[in-house]
This record gives C-alpha cells, structure tokens and sequence, in this order.
C-alpha cells in the first residue's frame, strides 16, 4: 500500500500571475506571535482560499505541539484539530501579482523533508520569490518604530525590502533551513525579522505585525486599511504607559532602553530584568487578549 504524501494540494493553478509565497511559523522563529499575525492580516487584506496542507504526522513530538479539540460550531460535538500547515492563495484582481500565505508551526523533525513539500507547493504554483517572516526578542524599546532585519537572496531585493543587514552566526530555525533550501534550488527569497521589546514577548506586539505587513503591502504596491492594527496598537501603548506611570522601575528600565539606542556602543542595561519582565507581562494579560486570531479559512 502505498504511503499518501503528507503534501495535499486541493487546488493549485499553474497559471497564477508571478506569485510570492510568504511563509510564518509559530514557535521559536515568532517572538511576540508577530511573524504568524502579519501572515494572517494578510490573508484578511484580500480574498484568499485554502489551496494545500502539509498534514502533521511525519513532523511533530504531539506531546511538544498537542493537538486540541474544539466544539464544532452550534453543535456538541468535539472535533480534534491537528496542527497543519496551510496554505492560502489570494488571487485578487487588484494586485500586480498573485499572493500564496503559508502558516504553520514549527516543526520538530524532518526538516529537510518538510522544506521539500513546500518548495513542492512554490514549484507547482511557479512562485517567483519566497518571502518568510520571522521576529525575534531584542534589547530594543517599545518606544521606538519596529527595526526590520533580514537577509536576502541579492542586492536587488535587500534595497527593494530595505533589510538591515545581520551578522548573526548560531543556531537557527525552519525558516534559516526553508532559506537555504531556496538558495539551494536557485529561487529567490527574502527573510523579513521583526525586533521586538524582549520585556513583552508573551503577548503579541501589533507594532511587530504592522511592520512585517507593511514591507509586503510596499513590495505590491498595496494600499491596504491598516485601522485595525493602529487601534490594537494604540490600546498596546497605552497599556504600556500606564504600567510605565505605576512601575518607576519600568520607566527607569524603558529609559535606559532608549539611551542604548541612540549610544549603540553602550553596554546593555544592567541587572536582571527578568521580574521586570514578567510583571509588564502579567499587566499585558491582565488588561487584553493579544490581537491576532485564527487562520483563516474559505
């Protein structure tokens, strides 16, 4: 008997117009659920439908990634939800090109084999460029606008998404493997990573996901209403000073944050921030929910 391949595509048009692929996974390349978020505003900004899954079996410890079970909507009956990569297509007329959104979580095994089903989903849509988004935790201010880091596959695409350059060298994660192994098959591919405050990383940082967002929007040429994410993030600064106004220690902290980046060659604050950290955290969760949502779905 033959095995069925964990890529199913449902429907995958071989005549779409110069299609992106853009790529998130939760998990350790997602500090602050930004990369995951901006990959789903994205998919509210235009018609999407689902076009292929990667089923999970092969790729996940369930003890790790367990799966969860939901009630079906107006019913009592309980289904289980595995956790798929999926895949949206986004055919809208207006924009120049066609649009492919992935998200998913990160895997834990078979890396290699998992890159391979998605360069499999770019090969049959004859995706032009990968676009994958990532953030990570970084000394940096909330006080001041989101710093896109990243690599690209040339010259031409760092100028056109306006990466900072990183000359980080260590471990890395299914997005530094899914660039390498676009670089390895001659596609093009751009990694866009949001720095976000390491102070609130439990909650999602919608400065983050408006900043990843933006750089796609640009690359297309998009206007897109973005008032949903200025109101979340809005209600996020306000939040954030008020635990500054109750928490001198916070201020002080944010403060000496501010003076780093305008002194880069500064030492980091000093102390321990870790109680800092998780009482601006526990304030977060205790005022909101982090905006975001499900996937989406046709």
């Amino acid at each position: 008997m033959t095995t069925p391949s964990p890529l199913q595509i449902e429907s995958l048009p071989g005549d779409l117009r110069s299609p992106i692929l853009v790529v998130a996974f939760a998990g350790w390349n997602d500090a602050a659920e930004s990369a995951t978020n901006a990959a789903r505003f994205l998919c509210r900004s235009w018609p999407v439908r689902h076009v292929a899954t990667i089923q999970p079996e092969e790729f996940y410890h369930f003890g790790l990634t367990r799966p969860e079970v939901r009630f079906r909507p107006g019913t009592q009956i309980r289904d289980v939800h595995w956790p798929t990569t999926d895949f949206f297509l986004s055919e809208e007329p207006a924009l120049a090109r066609d649009v492919i959104v992935g998200v998913g979580i990160e895997p834990h095994l078979k890396w290699q084999t998992f890159c391979g089903h998605i360069l499999t989903v770019a090969r049959q849509a004859g995706v032009s460029l990968v676009i994958t988004l990532g953030a990570l935790l970084a000394d940096v201010p909330h006080t001041r606008p989101i710093r896109i880091s990243g690599v690209a596959s040339d010259g031409d695409l760092r100028r056109r998404f306006r990466t900072t350059p990183t000359g980080y060298e260590g471990p890395t994660g299914i997005l530094g493997v899914l660039n390498d192994a676009c670089r390895r098959h001659a596609l093009p591919a751009v990694s866009l990573w949001a720095n976000v405050p390491h102070y609130v990383s439990e909650v999602s940082n919608p400065h983050a996901v408006q900043a990843l967002a933006q750089r796609i929007f640009e690359f297309l040429g998009w206007s897109a209403d973005i008032a949903e994410l200025i109101q979340a993030a809005a209600e996020f600064d306000l939040q954030l000073s008020r635990i500054m106004e109750l928490k001198p220690e916070v201020a002080k902290y944010i403060r000496e944050l501010e003076h780093r980046e305008e002194t880069p060659d500064e030492p980091s604050p000093a102390g321990d921030a870790s109680e800092l950290i998780r009482e601006v955290e526990q304030f977060l969760r205790q005022q909101r929910p982090g905006p975001g949502g499900p996937a989406p779905h046709d």
